[in-house]
């Protein structure tokens, strides 16, 4: 995990070392949480919905300055129709931003 966040360091050069360790732990969480994605009313499984995520704030990175901000427009609703996201995990259905903030916060508490 610590070479991905080097990795991820040397990649995003517009935003600050903490808020890119932010980001590129919460695209493999993405990846690795195993959960279903619904985008515009298709379910896509949690590799596709960090390529898609991905993709998005690849796009958009030069105007992303913060975590929360790579949250809202990358990660929280389609561009296209406005529609949220949503993910389900273990039966649970909820949006995406409230999925992904609760891990930001989660990730912000543990130890260096």
């Amino acid at each position: 995990m610590k070479k991905l966040l080097l990795i991820a360091f040397c990649l995003i050069p517009g935003i600050s070392a903490a808020n890119s360790a932010e980001i590129a732990h919460l695209l493999e969480f993405i990846e690795q949480s195993g959960c279903s994605f619904e985008r515009n009313g298709s379910q896509y499984d949690s590799r596709e919905a960090r390529e898609h995520i991905q993709k998005k704030y690849d796009y958009l990175e030069d105007r992303i300055e913060s975590t929360e901000e790579f949250i809202r427009h990358a990660a929280t609703k389609s561009s296209m129709s406005g529609r949220p996201y949503h993910v389900t995990c273990d039966g649970k259905k909820i949006t995406s931003a409230t999925w992904l903030q609760g891990e930001l916060t989660h990730f912000r508490t543990l130890p260096n």
